[in-house]
């Protein structure tokens, strides 16, 4: 293995054809649509270059402003709910039903592989207000409460998107937590049961440092596919109601593939790859410095 290793030709052969893939599929499209930053025109019409004006209106733009508070704001909640979820349903599975949580896990884990269409029109007919009520306005309507249009309402759909998302994503969460959790050596486990450590102390003492790495690996996954959700708001809400729950993704295929307007959807998607980056880094240096503290 050592000889492979230190053989430059071996690496080129093992390497590039990945790097070959890699390159064609990600870094070309990243620089082409750079340079569509800088035109305007769409593929009928022709291309022709306008300078800055696409990140003039960028910044002048209301519509991105929300579209970029909403990504944010559903970005944060929804990571921490899916870790925090994730999280507590792993040391269900470690601590409490033990060798008996295959079958939990299985069914927790169910949602992930659902159709993110399916999984759109099921919430939809479960807060559906029209023609009938579903489920969860029955259940109001049985205490005496009147039904709620929660699609009628952005702030009221952002929350039945958040449940949603956070209902289909976190029992794969759960599973990778869960890897981490049971390489945590059992002679340190009952160590510190022996010098008292049980329960909550156990965790918080513990549990919780020693899982640290794979929460922050969690946590970085889960930042990044949180701010580059679509497939989800298209199937529940298409950003309705009116521009209410439109996140960067969207309004960038809007622009593109609606309104024809390329290099301002490119524009979008550069603003929305410098947000991921700096995301990233951010929580990528808090990791580390949490993790040299420990």
């Amino acid at each position: 293995m050592h000889r492979v290793l230190g053989d430059r030709r071996a690496i080129l052969i093992l390497l590039g054809p990945a790097l070959l893939i890699y390159t064609l599929i990600m870094l070309v499209p990243m620089v082409w649509s750079l340079g569509y930053s800088f035109t305007k025109g769409n593929s009928i019409e022709g291309f022709t270059g306008n300078g800055l004006d696409n990140f003039t209106r960028l910044l002048d733009d209301p519509a991105v402003h929300d579209a970029l508070w909403f990504t944010l704001k559903y970005a944060v909640i929804v990571t921490a709910g899916q870790v925090i979820a994730g999280y507590l349903l792993a040391l269900l599975y470690v601590f409490f039903l033990k060798k008996a949580s295959a079958l939990v896990r299985t069914l927790a884990f169910f949602p992930v592989i659902l159709p993110t269409v399916a999984v759109g029109l099921l919430f939809q007919k479960l807060f559906q207000v029209a023609p009938q009520p579903g489920p969860v306005n029955s259940l109001l309507n049985a205490f005496g409460l009147e039904s709620v249009d929660f699609f009628g309402n952005a702030g009221s759909a952002f929350w039945v998107l958040i449940i949603m998302d956070i209902w289909r994503s976190m029992g794969f969460y759960a599973v990778l937590l869960f890897a981490g959790l049971v390489d945590i050596p059992d002679e340190v486990l009952e160590s510190a049961r022996l010098d008292g450590a049980s329960g909550l102390r156990l965790i918080r003492h513990i549990v919780l440092p020693l899982s640290l790495p794979v929460l922050m690996s969690s946590l970085i996954f889960s930042i990044n596919g949180t701010l580059k959700v679509f497939d989800s708001v298209v199937a529940l809400t298409n950003g309705g109601p009116g521009n209410g729950t439109t996140p960067l993704t969207l309004y960038m295929f809007q622009s593109s593939f609606t309104y024809s307007e390329y290099g301002y959807g490119s524009t979008i998607a550069l603003l929305l790859t410098v947000v991921c980056l700096l995301v990233s880094l951010a929580v990528y240096r808090v990791s580390r410095r949490d993790n040299t503290e420990s």
